[in-house]
C-alpha cells in the first residue's frame, strides 16, 4: 500500500492527530460538504487536512531547551537569534537547562516540566531530542524543532532513530519540524514591502538562501519552512498551510525528497483549487543527484519520470535552478491573471529583438502578428522602414523622447498582447533611463504584464536599482531564458487554474462491479498466464481477441474452427514472459494441419526450454493498426502508476512513453497522449486512417480504475500491444501480463 515503508499515517491516527493539533478539514469546494474522512477505493484520504500553523509560525510564548549564554558554544548564537526573533514576533520565551539559572537575564528552568506556562513552540538544541519529546508530551506543547543531527540522512543506523523519534512525536500529539533543520524558520522578515509574498520550503537551508535575498530587490517573503528529514512536519504540510494564506501569492519549494507522494498530491491539489502557483525545484533527475540527495535527507526521491507527471498533473511548476525557482516564484506571486496569451517583444535593436523572439518562440511562447492597422499606428513614431509586426524595433531614438511611452501605451492597448516583454542588452544612458521610467509608469496604468530584462553584468546602474526594481508591477530579470521561463510559466498556470478539475472529487469511492471478478483471479506473489491476465482485462471491459485456451492438437483444430481462420498460437504459462523470443508464437495459420503442427511444435519447445505451460492459446488474427502499450507499475513514493506508450518492439527501443499518477480524468488521459513523441502516428501518416483515440483513452482510463481498485493486489500490468483500430473500431489488447503482489 502507499506510504507503508515511509511512516504514512493510518487512517485512525491522521483523524486522532487533526483532533489532537488542530487542523482544519478541507472546506467545501465546489459545493461539496467538507469532510476528513473521505477515502478512495483504497482507503486512502482524498482531501487534505490543513495544519494550523498559526502559533508555529506567530507564538506567544516560546521555550528552547539547552540554551546557553556562556561565550563560544554554538547554542549561545542560537539562543540569541530566537530571543531577536521571540521579540519581534512579540512571543515570550523561556530558557531551559538543568544547571543554569539564567540565560541572557532570563530565569531559566530546569527542565519543560518546570515552564512556568504552556507554550507553543519548543526549540530543542539538544543532541538527542527523543527524551525531551516524551516529557513535552506532558505538558501540552503544539510545537517542536529539533536541529540535531545524525538521523536518516546517516544510513540505517540513523533511519532506525528516526523511525523511534517519529513514533514517540505521533503518540505525543505535537507536530514536529526536523531533525536535521536549521534556523531559516526564525529569519529576520522584512516588513515594508507590499503586494503578494512568497512563501519558501526548502529541505536544505543554504539552497533557500537565493530566494529569501530577493527581498533586497524588493520582492516580499512572507514564511520560510525549513523542514529537514521530516520526521513529521513535511513539505506537503506547509504546502497545503500556505495555500490557505491571504498574504502568500505563490509558494517556492527547494525538494530533495518527499516522504510520501500521496501528501504531495493532496496538498498540491489544495493549492491547485486556490490557484496559488507553486514553484519546485526537485532534485534526483539522475541517479548521481538522487543519491546525493538521499545522503542529505535520508528520504526517497521517487522514479523521476513519476514525480515530473505528479506535479504536472496538479500544476507544479517544475525548475531547475535556484535563479530560476526566485524569478518565476517572483513573477507568479505578483503579476496578475492575464486576458490574453500573445507576447510582443519590443526593442530597440533588431538583432536583440529577434533574438529574444527566436527564443521565446522555441520555447512555446506565443508572438502574434500584430495588425495592419496596429503597425499603421506604430509608425506614427517609428520610422516606416523598421519592422514593428512582433517584434517591435524602434531603432533607438524614439525611447529618448514622448514618442517612447506612447509606443508602450500602443502595444499595451492590443487586446491580443496580454504580455510587453523589453530586452535592454546594456545601459545606455539617458534613454535606458528614460525607457525604464516609461515601461515602469506604464506598468501602474494596465493590468498587462511588463517585463524587462536588464542584460548589464554590472546591475548598480540607477535605471536597475531604484527604477525597474522599485516597481511592482514591472517583473525585472537579469537573463532571457529566466524571462521566458517565467512568462510560460504565469500563461501557463492561468490556463491550467482555468480549466483546473480536482481528480479527487471525481474519484472512485467504491468498488465497481469489476473489482469482485479481478479479486478471484489474484494469485498472491504469482505472475498470472497471458490468458489468466486477458481474463483480468475482460473482467474491467477491456476487450481481448476471441481465443480459447486448448491442451492437445484436436483440441486446437476445434478451437481454430470455432475463433475464424486465421489464428495465432500461443503458448500460455505463468511465468511466460517473452514468448516471441523463444519461438513460442504463431502468426496467420489458415488450416487444421497447420494448427495441428504449431501445436506440437509449441508444446515441444516449451518442454525443451523447462517452460511449464498451462495450456496454448488459438487467437483471432486482428486487422493491423497502431500498436501501443498501457500498463501499471507501483512506484516507492506514489503507489499504483500508469503509463501509455508506443508498443510493440518500439517500447524498448524508443521508449516512447507518458505516465500519470491515479486518480486522473479524461482530459489527462488525453494529454497523455499528446506528450508522445510518435502521437502523429495515431493521427494517421502516410495514408493510414486515424486511430480510435476515444478506445485508446477509454483503456487507459479503465487500467486506471483497476490500478485503484486492485492497489496492494497488483504489482504490475503490460498490455503489449495494445492493438488501436482505426476510428470507430476500437482497441484490442493482443498480449497481456500481470503480477500480483
Amino acid at each position: 500500500m502507499l506510504g507503508s515503508t515511509h511512516g504514512t499515517l493510518t487512517t485512525d491516527s491522521r483523524r486522532a492527530r487533526v483532533i489532537a493539533c488542530g487542523e482544519q478539514p478541507a472546506p467545501a469546494v465546489h459545493g461539496r460538504p467538507a469532510a476528513t474522512d473521505d477515502l478512495d477505493v483504497s482507503g486512502r484520504p482524498l482531501y487534505a487536512g490543513v495544519p494550523d500553523l498559526d502559533r508555529f509560525f506567530r507564538p506567544e510564548s516560546v521555550a528552547v531547551v539547552g540554551a546557553s549564554d556562556a561565550e563560544g558554544r554554538p547554542n549561545t548564537g542560537i539562543t540569541r537569534q530566537l530571543l531577536s526573533w521571540a521579540e519581534r514576533v512579540g512571543a515570550r520565551l523561556h530558557p531551559v537547562h538543568p544547571t543554569r539559572q539564567s540565560v541572557f537575564g532570563i530565569s531559566c528552568v530546569p527542565s519543560v516540566a518546570d515552564l512556568p506556562e504552556q507554550v507553543d513552540l519548543a526549540v530543542l538544541l539538544v543532541s538527542d531530542p527523543l527524551p525531551v519529546i516524551e516529557e513535552l508530551a506532558e505538558t501540552k506543547v503544539k510545537f517542536a524543532v529539533a536541529f540535531a543531527s545524525g538521523f536518516a540522512e546517516t544510513g540505517a543506523e540513523g533511519a532506525a532513530a528516526q523511525a523511534r523519534l517519529a513514533a514517540a512525536v505521533e503518540r505525543s500529539g505535537l507536530r514536529l519540524l526536523g531533525p536535521n533543520t536549521n534556523l531559516n524558520a526564525f529569519e529576520k522578515f522584512r516588513d515594508d514591502l507590499d503586494g503578494p509574498a512568497i512563501a519558501l520550503i526548502t529541505q536544505s537551508g543554504h539552497q533557500g538562501r537565493p530566494v529569501f535575498t530577493m527581498q533586497e530587490l524588493g520582492v516580499r517573503l512572507s514564511h520560510w519552512a525549513p523542514t529537514g528529514n521530516e520526521a513529521d512536519l513535511e513539505t506537503a504540510d506547509f504546502i497545503s498551510y500556505f495555500a490557505e494564506q491571504p498574504e502568500v501569492g505563490a509558494i517556492a519549494c527547494y525538494v530533495e525528497g518527499l516522504k510520501d507522494g500521496r501528501s504531495f498530491m493532496l496538498a498540491a491539489d489544495r493549492a491547485a483549487r486556490r490557484g496559488v502557483p507553486v514553484v519546485a525545484v526537485k532534485v534526483g533527475r539522475t541517479e548521481t543527484g538522487a543519491r546525493t540527495a538521499a545522503s542529505h535527507t535520508g528520504k526517497l526521491t521517487g522514479a523521476d519520470a513519476v514525480v515530473d507527471a505528479a506535479m504536472r498533473q496538479y500544476g507544479v511548476i517544475r525548475v531547475d535552478g535556484l535563479d530560476e525557482l526566485q524569478d518565476t516564484a517572483a513573477l507568479l506571486a505578483r503579476a496578475r491573471p492575464l486576458s490574453a496569451d500573445g507576447v510582443v517583444v519590443y526593442s530597440i535593436s533588431g538583432g536583440t529583438g529577434a533574438h529574444f523572439s527566436d527564443l521565446a518562440t522555441e520555447a512555446g511562447l506565443h508572438l502574434p502578428r500584430l495588425s495592419d492597422a496596429k503597425q499603421a499606428e506604430l509608425h506614427q513614431w517609428i520610422p516606416e522602414y523598421l519592422d514593428v509586426a512582433n517584434p517591435v524595433d524602434n531603432g533607438g531614438h524614439p525611447v529618448g523622447d514622448w514618442r517612447g511611452r506612447k509606443i508602450i501605451d500602443a502595444i499595451l492597448d492590443d487586446p491580443a498582447v496580454g504580455v510587453l516583454i523589453c530586452p535592454i542588452t546594456g545601459p545606455f544612458p539617458p534613454m535606458s533611463d528614460q525607457l525604464a521610467q516609461d515601461l515602469v509608469d506604464a506598468a501602474e496604468q494596465t493590468d498587462k504584464l511588463v517585463c524587462v530584462v536588464w542584460g548589464s553584468p554590472v546591475g548598480t546602474e540607477s535605471a536597475y536599482r531604484d527604477t525597474l526594481l522599485g516597481s511592482s508591477r514591472v517583473a525585472t530579470f537579469r537573463t532571457f531564458a529566466n524571462c521566458i521561463t517565467a512568462v510560460r510559466a504565469h500563461l501557463d498556470h492561468g490556463r491550467f487554474t482555468a480549466s483546473y478539475r480536482s481528480p479527487f472529487d471525481e474519484a472512485p469511492r467504491t468498488h465497481s462491479p469489476s473489482f469482485r471478478k479481478a479479486q478471484a483471479l489474484m494469485r498472491p506473489g504469482q505472475q498470472l498466464s497471458e490468458h489468466a491476465a486477458k481474463q483480468l482485462l475482460r473482467a474491467y471491459g477491456i476487450r481481448v481477441p476471441r481465443e480459447q485456451l486448448v491442451t492437445s492438437a484436436a483440441a486446437a483444430v476445434r478451437a481454430a474452427g470455432l475463433v475464424g481462420y486465421p489464428v495465432v498460437m500461443k503458448a500460455s504459462g505463468a511465468q511466460l514472459a517473452h514468448k516471441t523470443e523463444l519461438g513460442l508464437v504463431k502468426v496467420g495459420l489458415t488450416s487444421a494441419s497447420q494448427v495441428r503442427d504449431a501445436y506440437r511444435e509449441l508444446t515441444d519447445i516449451a518442454r525443451y526450454e523447462g517452460v511449464s505451460l498451462d495450456g496454448v492459446l488459438v487467437c483471432q488474427m486482428v486487422d493491423p493498426g497502431v500498436e501501443m502499450v498501457v500498463g501499471v507499475t507501483q512506484d516507492d513514493l506514489f503507489g499504483p502508476t500508469v503509463t501509455v506508450g508506443l508498443g510493440g518492439v518500439l517500447v524498448e527501443v524508443l521508449r516512447d512513453t507518458a505516465v500519470r499518477v491515479p486518480p486522473f480524468g479524461e482530459e489527462q488521459a488525453r494529454a497523455m497522449l499528446g506528450e508522445l513523441r510518435g502521437r502523429a502516428l495515431l493521427d494517421g501518416v502516410r495514408g493510414r486512417p486515424p486511430s480510435d483515440l476515444d478506445a485508446l483513452v477509454e483503456v487507459v482510463l479503465r487500467v486506471q480504475r483497476m490500478a485503484l481498485e486492485l492497489d496492494g493486489e497488483l504489482a504490475e500490468l503490460d498490455i503489449n500491444p495494445l492493438m488501436v483500430l482505426p476510428r470507430g473500431q476500437g482497441a484490442v489488447a493482443l498480449d497481456a501480463m500481470a503480477v500480483c503482489r
